[in-house]
């Protein structure tokens, strides 16, 4: 990925609090025009991760550039960037329509149409105080403010806290309809691996302040597959391979190994009764991240023996 592919890039960032360190030593890149996931449990270190991007926090060291720049106090760079936070505070007595012509005024690439289209879609009250809107509604206005600020970077901190099913379809949707018309770089920082893993072309998973994994979705998907069959079937085909994950229900066993399904393992399977399907998003970033922390307390373990 050549500089001119990349919007976000962190070199050895670490973030440190009290003694605690948010994110520890953490590269990675974001290229442009994709839609990223963000992943990783609560206090992962993705909320300290987004502020940095968006200049809204100090480094304790390391480098990051966005559009090619430090974000710190950087207002070009922040006009181009829409930070929409799950906990985002607006005045007391700001209204939706108050809101609205703000993030206009911010935002060149601001977009009215789309913004009246989403706020009658998602059913928003113009002129009701933004403190005394639904936690769902409020989810809704800042769906609203990151997809209509067209902004180049666009970055959603989980957005759909609140809403229901349907609602989140209806962002989902809107979210990709909006990024077809107009590509940009959109990171999605949430905890619905499953229900956004079909839109998602990159992935960064944070554990525990450290980078686990990062890459394209689908070659991280193509990494691993489930064997289903009978256990004695299975265990044959198993007992030499990197094993992610097992599930056993009486005479039959689903193992999920780190291997690529190529035809080289569709042919040892046949004939046995064993099935091969994909494995999902969700299983690699839980896998990875559970690799990242035996990883991490083996190193403390090591280290405290010398």
């Amino acid at each position: 990925m050549n500089d001119t592919e990349t919007v976000v890039e962190v070199s050895h960032l670490t973030r440190q609090f009290r003694g605690t360190r948010a994110l520890d030593d953490v590269s990675l890149r974001i290229a442009r025009d994709s839609i990223t996931g963000l992943l990783g449990r609560n206090g992962a270190g993705k909320t300290t991760l987004m502020s940095l991007l968006t200049g809204q926090d100090f480094p304790t060291s390391g480098r990051i550039r966005v559009f090619g720049e430090d974000p710190l106090e950087n207002a070009p760079v922040l006009a181009r960037t829409c930070f929409v936070r799950e906990n985002q505070q607006y005045p007391n007595n700001f209204r939706v329509h108050h809101v609205l012509s703000a993030c206009a005024n911010f935002h060149d690439s601001w977009d009215r149409d789309l913004a009246a289209i989403l706020l009658a879609d998602f059913d928003l009250p113009r002129n009701r105080e933004v403190s005394k809107l639904s936690r769902g509604m409020r989810s809704a206005l800042g769906i609203l403010v990151g997809l209509a600020s067209r902004a180049p970077l666009t970055i959603f901190d989980e957005p759909y806290l609140g809403l229901d099913a349907t609602a989140r379809q209806q962002f989902y949707d809107a979210l990709l309809k909006d990024y077809a018309e107009k590509p940009r770089t959109i990171v999605l920082s949430t905890h619905l691996i499953d229900e956004v893993s079909g839109m998602l072309e990159e992935v960064v998973v944070l554990d525990n302040g450290r980078l686990a994994l990062s890459g394209s979705a689908d070659d991280l998907r193509g990494r691993a597959c489930v064997l289903s069959g009978p256990i004695e079937a299975v265990e044959s085909l198993v007992a030499a391979l990197p094993v992610l994950n097992r599930e056993q229900m009486g005479g039959h066993e689903a193992v999920t190994v780190e291997v690529r399904p190529d035809q080289a393992l569709r042919s040892r399977i046949a004939g046995m009764g064993v099935e091969i399907s994909a494995v999902s998003l969700q299983t690699i970033v839980v896998q990875a991240g559970l690799a990242a922390r035996r990883s991490q307390a083996a190193s403390t373990t090591e280290g405290g023996r010398r």
